[in-house]
């Protein structure tokens, strides 16, 4: 998703999928650097899911996410990249902690126990990050967007996020003439930001910030999921009965995000996709391509 939004910014730039290289496997990550000779990298590359397939996944997101991480990060090093950007994610904050979430609290806890392995992989880049920096004089920063979507999401239900799965679910009711189940309350609060915003920032990192602390970069502003799944089946017209299973686990119930660093290096609120608006453009791709979009088929 992130990648095919950059191509709008970056056409020209080098870009690398698991197609391409096992990022796994220290060897081809090796040859991967030897072969395009990167003077900057944008590290976006992870294992990644929903709370269904975090739970049932919890080894094999641990061991991917570690594996890929320390050899980008090792090897771009020997490599001697001038710069690398990482991403993380607003779930390496712990599930106990004062909000809105700050840089400084990352480390001060557990993170919830729903994706307590990809949280802490996540958290990994940072030390590593931080370590380079400090044995090796890496200039290597890392970001910390919080949910994600837009066009070219990943839509498949075993392992696709709240967003994209709701679309898909909505979409799909809709052409059955079902009701459409969702899983938990509807209750839980979460922060959206659009793919497009997250790449015009990275651009504006590459640019302004080099310092070790981790920066979080997304929109604030909580909205629940009932509300974004109400909306979504407005934009489809969609008649049918959003039906709650409260049985089904649900995640960690908010976690609110501070900008304020983002915004005192000159990125601006209006910057920002307004959250409607992205998500009727990200509706209404997904309606135009349905169903040949990954994940579906």
């Amino acid at each position: 998703m992130l990648g095919s939004a950059f191509k709008k910014l970056l056409p020209d730039a080098i870009y690398i999928s698991s197609k391409d290289y096992d990022l796994r496997d220290r060897n081809q990550v090796n040859e991967m650097y030897a072969t395009h000779k990167p003077e900057y990298v944008i590290h976006l590359a992870s294992r990644v899911g929903g709370v269904l397939a975090n739970m049932q996944n919890l080894g094999d997101f641990y061991f991917d996410n570690i594996m890929m991480n320390t050899n980008v990060l090792d090897a771009a090093k020997e490599h001697k990249v001038k710069k690398v950007l990482s991403c993380l994610s607003t779930c390496v904050y712990p599930d106990k902690v004062s909000y809105p979430l700050t840089e400084n609290q990352i480390h001060n806890g557990p993170p919830h126990s729903s994706n307590y392995t990809y949280a802490y992989t996540k958290r990994m880049i940072d030390i590593q990050s931080r370590a380079y920096r400090e044995q090796f004089g890496c200039n290597f920063i890392s970001m910390s967007p919080n949910n994600l979507f837009g066009e070219h999401d990943n839509f498949d239900l075993e392992d696709s996020h709240v967003i994209p799965a709701m679309i898909r679910k909505i979409y799909e009711a809709k052409q059955a003439g079902e009701d459409v189940t969702m899983w938990g309350d509807g209750a839980p609060l979460r922060e959206f930001t659009y793919i497009d915003d997250i790449c015009s920032i990275s651009l504006f990192l590459l640019e302004v910030y080099d310092d070790p602390e981790p920066i979080n970069v997304g929109t604030t502003g909580e909205r629940t999921i009932k509300e974004i799944a109400e909306k979504i089946a407005s934009y489809f017209n969609f008649e049918g009965n959003i039906v709650w299973d409260i049985y089904k686990p649900k995640g960690q119930h908010r976690k609110p995000s501070d900008n304020s660093k983002l915004l005192e290096l000159g990125w601006k609120e209006e910057n920002y996709t307004d959250f409607d608006k992205a998500l009727q453009k990200t509706c209404k791709w997904f309606e135009d391509n349905y169903p040949n979009i990954r994940g579906v088929k």
